[in-house]
């Protein structure tokens, strides 16, 4: 018999170039390690500077910690800037098979993203310092110059987050876990900072009241739900929170060792450290349901599974929160584990925070429980918006 002919059989999967390149990949790019920093930077310098603000006062714009935000917009400004240009004017540049074109450019859609966050934070600093300048002292937090810093913040972890999740789905083996650890990371500081943004609707003081749970239900669920879908951990959504919480206990135990006394007036409140923030919501109880409830309803329709994730996530919250917050409104909780006995300077002592008693934000009992029926259906429409941008974010290739 003649020999036989070897026929070539085609792989079953072809590999792109771009695949390729990531599953070879040994270490984490230069570009998102930069953003990472930027990310860290101004997570460390916003929590000091709301610390400063309640403890000493808007002195001056050359204060560390407004330091270390703005450098967030700087670093991130910088290296994405060059990033682009060097994937625009690099024919050979590894990642222009990976990028997207703007405006005649072209670079990594996280990118593009990140480097408008940086130009929106430098644009906030001189209006911020003329707004402090003309208005004086902070009576709110969202004053429009703060506005622009947060959405350049945001942007500019949100432009993280599409990086990473970039490589991240391009990924295999021990390149992917590496990757997915960092998703988790850039995850946890978009919930924390929309936390932040509202943490004047989520005091102990309002934790007996509806409208705390509408607030918490309006961001939590979106990003847990994001994150379950985005990552293929069957514990994503209790591995974010955890790390959310520990963040938070960090800036809660660390702050108050630094020295600080007020130097604007009237001071309410004897200051002798930075004031820390509140202790943390007790998130970490329904992100441990939401994980389990998300696997028992895996195989439902997308509406059912959310109305299920939210009411699982909303019961498992109000059962503990609700009797943590009698807790911290007691003698128990005013010590340096809970910090509840720490107040800004510029709170009077006939205030319900140093009185140690709850506002009432809804008139009757029929009111509470209607409010708590939206609570029950904002919960259900933000985990379903997290279910599809999780869906979203696994096909995010560029």
């Amino acid at each position: 018999m003649a020999d036989a002919i070897p026929i070539p059989v085609p792989s079953r999967v072809q590999a792109s170039p771009v695949d390729r390149i990531s599953a070879e990949a040994i270490s984490i790019p230069w570009y998102i390690w930069s953003c990472l920093v930027a990310v860290l930077s101004s997570v460390v310098g916003g929590a000091w500077d709301i610390s400063w603000h309640e403890s000493v006062g808007r002195d001056t714009f050359w204060t560390p910690a407004h330091m270390l935000i703005y450098l967030c917009g700087v670093l991130s400004g910088i290296s994405c800037g060059y990033l682009i240009l060097s994937t625009t004017f690099r024919k050979d540049s590894p990642l222009r098979a990976s990028s997207i074109s703007m405006w005649s450019f072209r670079g990594p859609m996280g990118a593009f993203i990140c480097a408008w966050g940086g130009v929106a934070m430098i644009t906030s600093a001189p209006f911020d310092n003329w707004w402090h300048e003309a208005y004086g002292l902070d009576v709110k937090i969202l004053s429009p110059p703060h506005v622009l810093l947060a959405l350049g913040m945001l942007a500019i972890r949100f432009g993280t987050l599409v990086m990473v999740l970039s490589e991240l789905n391009r990924a295999h083996g021990a390149y992917r876990a590496k990757l997915e650890r960092l998703l988790f990371f850039v995850f946890t500081f978009l919930m924390g900072m929309t936390l932040g943004i509202a943490q004047e609707y989520t005091g102990r003081v309002l934790m007996h009241g509806a409208s705390f749970y509408v607030v918490v239900m309006l961001i939590a669920p979106i990003w847990l739900a994001a994150v379950a879908t985005a990552s293929k951990h069957p514990w994503a959504a209790t591995i974010m929170t955890a790390m959310y919480t520990a963040v938070h206990f960090a800036f809660t135990w660390l702050l108050p060792l630094v020295p600080a006394e007020p130097k604007l007036g009237p001071v309410y409140q004897k200051i002798t450290h930075l004031v820390p923030p509140d202790f943390p919501l007790l998130l970490i109880v329904p992100a441990i349901v939401f994980d389990l409830t998300r696997r028992a309803t895996a195989n439902w329709n997308r509406w059912a599974q959310a109305v299920t994730l939210a009411a699982a996530f909303l019961a498992s919250f109000a059962a503990v929160q609700w009797p943590f917050a009698d807790f911290l409104m007691s003698p128990a909780a005013r010590n340096w584990f809970f910090a509840a006995d720490n107040y800004p300077y510029f709170v009077p002592p006939a205030s319900p925070w140093v009185r140690n008693v709850f506002v009432p934000t809804e008139p009757t009992l029929t009111a509470f429980w209607v409010r708590m029926a939206t609570a029950l259906l904002v919960g259900a429409l933000m985990t379903l918006i997290g279910l599809a941008w999780g869906d979203w974010m696994r096909r995010i290739r560029r």
